[in-house]
């Protein structure tokens, strides 16, 4: 399997089924419309509905299914960023090598954007559940319990992240943080490809441990990223994490250290995925994807 390709062709999927899922509402500012679209189409990995598209391939290959919660997850991700670059939180001025959306915009704007988004996909589940025969709709009602369950999570990790800022935290805490701000929606994606494939509890089970410690890897090289990335490679700035004075896995833990726990938790996360056998090689493929990125 050539991974790269792979990989650029789950991207051009969602990029593709993004286009049609997008809500334009009637506003008598496009403005809005131009706000939503700048930041959900700007590109990006696309990582989190891949992993719920690939988690379903594991079982299925009806992708058809799985499409309208990968893309409502994008756009969850997605209002994340653009509240996230905002001046009371991270203050960033470039995403993807773009002025971020506030300063593409305003303030005002953003936030109503990040807040359409966020909207939008509910709106998305909402209509596929009215699509839902009986017998599948106890199914996808957990599903949506985890989902509203998983954006919570990302919203208490990230204000938990602000408000200590500055200031010493303990391991646990440092963990409790970015299994929350990262790896919940990370999580999450994983579980609804194999919730909807109808996987056994045990393969959920699993699968979820894989999820987890891509989450946390996730986190700690954007962390090692953040230290020692190429600012025009990563498209962002480097170093502000440092000057915002954020709590960090390489703050607590050194570089050297945190480079150690990446390969721990990928290393952990690809003997999950063996039993599998090749049917998993491009999740375990997507874990060094996570490990070796530069962006």
């Amino acid at each position: 399997m050539d991974f790269k390709e792979e990989l650029k062709k789950y991207q051009k999927i969602v990029n593709e089924q993004l286009e049609n899922y997008v809500q334009k509402e009637k506003c008598p500012e496009e403005r809005l419309n131009q706000s939503v679209e700048y930041s959900l189409m700007a590109g990006g990995k696309r990582l989190r509905p891949i992993l719920v598209i690939a988690t379903y391939e594991l079982f299925k290959k009806d992708i058809e299914t799985c499409m309208p919660y990968a893309i409502a997850l994008e756009m969850i991700h997605n209002f994340s960023l653009i509240h996230d670059d905002l001046p009371g939180i991270d203050n960033d001025d470039f995403r993807h090598g773009k002025p971020t959306n506030h300063k593409q915009f305003n303030e005002a704007t953003a936030i109503l954007a990040g807040d359409s988004l966020l909207n939008n996909a509910y709106i998305v589940i909402s209509k596929d559940l009215e699509q839902t025969e009986k017998e599948q709709l106890t199914k996808k009602i957990t599903i949506l319990k985890e989902f509203s369950k998983a954006v919570n999570q990302m919203i208490i990790g990230e204000f938990v992240d602000t408000e200590f800022e500055g200031k010493q935290i303990t391991e646990e805490y440092l963990e409790y943080i970015h299994k929350n701000k990262t790896g919940a929606l990370l999580t999450l994606a994983v579980r609804m490809g194999a919730i909807l494939a109808d996987a056994k509890e045990e393969e959920l089970k699993k699968l979820t441990e894989y999820a987890e410690k891509i989450g946390l890897a996730f986190q700690i090289k954007d962390d090692i990223l953040s230290e020692e990335g190429n600012q025009e490679v990563l498209g962002k700035p480097v170093g502000n994490d440092k000057k915002l004075g954020k709590c960090t896995y390489v703050s607590k833990y050194g570089l050297e250290k945190s480079k150690e726990m990446l390969n721990s938790f990928i290393s952990e996360a690809i003997k999950i995925l063996e039993p599998y056998g090749e049917k998993a090689q491009f999740l375990m493929e997507l874990a060094n994807y996570i490990k070796n990125r530069n962006k």
